[in-house]
């Protein structure tokens, strides 16, 4: 039986009404080989000829997306951060403690696709390319993404008591440098899963990686 006031008409526009345009379809293809591409090498030796091969477009296709290279970049990296920042700001809204909701926010950076991890380290890699407003908006896109949220987590842990008083800044750039650490080819090996690499991460930044005492012992 349909619902009252809906017809199958009107879902299928719905529907079709939803679906990307062929332009925007183009567009997002441009933008999934650029980030192969961008991921593997670095910002000056990816060249447009090679992401529109990649994205089986000619280059005047990709340039009536995209007017430059460095746009194409800039508009790939802001879209990644947004993503980024939607995500990892629901382990900053959810409930829990402190441990709790680092522990979420990691594990869903952890459990992302290679490519995708690999894409927030980038700003960092290819940062000098770019200046002035494009650099600082670069940067702050990284920055409210992830480790502002970080950031916004361990201020309530200290607020709480479970973290020892601390500047919530420095102590985040530190949480952050200790998840990059787990992750890369040395790590797979040494973690190989997702939960390992987490509980180093959290072993080490809440209790440190001092030998706990043997009892009777000082």
């Amino acid at each position: 039986m349909q619902p009252t006031g809906q017809s199958v008409g009107g879902d299928m526009t719905q529907k079709i009404a939803e679906l990307p345009t062929r332009s925007e379809a183009t567009a997002a293809r441009i933008v999934a080989a650029a980030r192969g591409l961008f991921v593997a090498s670095t910002y000056a030796d990816v060249t447009t000829e090679m992401i529109a091969r990649a994205a089986e477009v000619t280059k005047g296709g990709l340039y009536h997306h995209f007017a430059s290279k460095e746009q194409l970049y800039f508009s790939m990296m802001l879209e990644d951060f947004e993503r980024k920042r939607r995500l990892f700001g629901q382990a900053v809204c959810a409930s829990g403690t402190c441990r709790d909701r680092l522990a979420r926010l990691t594990r869903d950076f952890l459990e992302l696709p290679d490519e995708e991890r690999e894409l927030a380290r980038l700003v960092r890699r290819d940062i000098n390319t770019f200046t002035g407003e494009k650099r600082d908006r670069l940067v702050r896109a990284y920055q409210q993404a992830l480790p502002e949220q970080v950031e916004s987590i361990i201020r309530d842990g200290i607020e709480d008591g479970e973290l020892a008083r601390g500047d919530a800044r420095i102590l985040s750039w530190s949480f952050v440098a200790l998840v990059e650490v787990v992750i890369g080819e040395y790590a797979d090996r040494v973690f190989g899963s997702t939960e390992a690499r987490l509980d180093h991460v959290l072993g080490l930044f809440f209790e440190g990686a001092a030998a706990k005492p043997l009892k009777g012992t000082v």
